[in-house]
């Protein structure tokens, strides 16, 4: 009989699921796994803190459709923010980490912590895998819940004694993702999509909004349906660029605080809801964002979504990829006209862009220098990740998503610090294409050694650091609302530049607002890390004037 180790199983199954790279530190209890997945070729990204991989596998998965982080028993604990974060995004990535014997867990083993019980609540599923026969049958599950539905990180406890346990491989059951992979895609009732179509064939003013669970929808499905009805569309999270935001009937981010346009949906009659939830960016569903009488159809892919915080006139448990070809095919034998929040969108759209554009030529460097400079130099594969309060919600407001998955911010989670490394794993997924990270100087102290993660991985990423040497949103309002600023002031001089010089990348100080375009065309051009150290001044973004006028926290 032939024998195997639980290792080996485990870089076989892990191969199966089309996995060839892993974000990861080093640890006792990890270190016959990553010899063996070594030995078969993976490719090991090794980060300077475990929070730092998980946001690279984090970025990793959402592009390349699923990603691996892998840790030991401390480092696990150092990784949970990570999961937290890709929990909120709701990002595919299995989590592995070792741990001491299994016989010995519960008995003050080394290291030992309640790994599975930690990651539980910030996962979609969080497992201990005891038994090596039963590997590929736990790692399909993983993936399977990971990349399914409401994507998600999957935390697999794996035991160091698992790992190089040896069993007969007659007694392993194979997983593989053909018979084993995500569920087909669910589909609409044909009912229910014609009483979808009546009432948003009815309506004055229609309008879709597709969010973090629409994610399925590729690449220009959307058009298609747009065009035809001629409703318009916005988008949020990993919606983002299914339809361009060039798209006439595309009018930008879905979030009412960091644009005018999204406040228009609250004039809407009826609304088509395509994995987006009824959150607190959309006041739950209720006024002013959404109006008392507005029609609502509701798709989502999970049951506990439709109607949490409002009930749908229409509601649908279906992937909203299946339920937009079922809508474009029937609407296609109906007539459409254009709604009256078309040109009210596009007149809010071309308003805001050209209040914004003319910061850009204030007294010093306002942060939008640095979005209108990069907006031009940006091609049409490129990556944007934006962070930080004001200088990451400038751009959120102002710079285009024109393809999925190449626009990235902290969504709801509002967490700092994981755009460097996010940037980073962006890529490292995207080699042939270039990926700009928007940070605030606060955020850079929270990962900004990852700059030496991408050095030693040549790994070009151009990170631009909006140095206006306080941390911004919280700042702003504790100058209007308490009359002075407490812990929210940072020192200007700081050059995060030389920070990646030190770790042996490239560096740039910027103090002129001529400085800006060249040095960001410098960094796109070079093939090494880059951070771009601009000294901006101090300014609310959207985001935060929306916060200083409601004063919702």
């Amino acid at each position: 009989m032939t024998k195997v180790t639980g290792s080996e199983l485990i870089s076989r199954s892990l191969s199966d699921w089309g996995i060839d790279t892993a974000f990861a530190i080093a640890g006792d209890h990890t270190l016959p796994l990553m010899d063996r997945m070594a030995g078969d070729g993976f490719r090991f990204i090794d980060a300077r803190h475990e929070q730092g991989a998980v946001d690279m596998a984090n970025a990793w998965g959402r592009i390349r459709g699923a990603a691996v982080s892998m840790f030991t028993t401390p480092g696990h604990a150092n990784a949970i923010p990570g999961l937290c974060f890709a929990h909120q995004l709701e990002s595919p990535v299995v989590n592995i980490s070792g741990s001491a014997p299994a016989g010995r867990l519960g008995q003050w083993a080394a290291q030992e912590i309640d790994q599975v019980g930690m990651a539980a609540p910030v996962t979609k599923c969080s497992l201990m895998l005891s038994d090596p026969r039963r590997i590929p049958e736990l790692i399909s599950r993983a993936f399977r819940i990971a990349t399914s539905g409401r994507r998600g990180p999957v935390h697999l406890t794996i035991p160091v004694d698992v790992q190089t346990a040896v069993v007969d491989d007659s007694e392993v059951r194979r997983h593989s993702p053909r018979h084993n992979g995500p569920p087909a895609p669910s589909v609409a009732s044909p009912d229910s999509i014609e009483a979808a179509l009546d009432l948003l064939g009815s309506a004055i003013r229609p309008v879709i909004l597709a969010g973090n669970g629409a994610w399925s929808i590729g690449q220009g499905e959307m058009d298609r349906l747009a065009e035809i009805t001629r409703i318009p569309v916005l988008t949020e999270e990993a919606a983002r660029g299914v339809i361009s935001d060039d798209h006439p009937y595309c009018f930008g981010i879905a979030d009412p605080r960091v644009v005018e346009a999204a406040k228009l949906v609250g004039t809407a009659d009826a609304i088509l809801l395509l994995g987006k939830k009824l959150d607190f960016t959309l006041n739950f569903g209720e006024p002013p964002s959404i109006a008392a009488d507005a029609r609502v159809v509701q798709v989502d892919p999970e049951p506990s979504v439709i109607g949490r915080t409002r009930g749908p006139n229409i509601g649908m448990v279906a992937d909203p990829r299946s339920v937009v070809s079922q809508l474009t095919a029937a609407a296609e034998r109906r007539t459409w006209w254009e709604g009256g929040l078309v040109a009210e969108l596009r007149e809010s759209v071309s308003s805001q862009r050209s209040e914004l554009a003319a910061l850009a030529g204030g007294p010093g460097i306002h942060t939008m220098k640095i979005h209108t400079e990069l907006e031009a130099l940006l091609g049409a594969d490129s990556a944007v990740v934006l962070e930080g309060a004001d200088v990451g919600f400038y751009g959120a407001a102002y710079l285009p998503a024109r393809r999925k998955d190449r626009w990235f911010t902290n969504g709801v989670m509002g967490m700092l610090g994981w755009a460097i490394p996010f940037g980073i794993g962006a890529q490292a997924a995207l080699p042939d294409s270039r990926v700009v990270v928007i940070a605030g100087d606060g955020s850079f102290g929270f990962n900004g050694m990852e700059m030496d993660t991408a050095v030693r991985h040549r790994i070009p990423v151009t990170v631009v650091v909006g140095n206006d040497s306080v941390w911004g949103i919280d700042y702003h309002q504790q100058v209007r609302f308490f009359g002075r600023a407490v812990a929210t002031e940072l020192r200007p001089e700081t050059r995060y530049d030389l920070v990646s010089e030190a770790l042996g990348g490239r560096g740039e100080h910027v103090t002129d607002p001529a400085g800006v375009g060249p040095a960001l065309r410098r960094a796109l051009e070079s093939d090494r890390p880059t951070v771009i150290n601009v000294r901006t001044s101090p300014s609310p973004s959207p985001l935060t004037r929306w916060v200083l006028d409601t004063k919702q926290y």
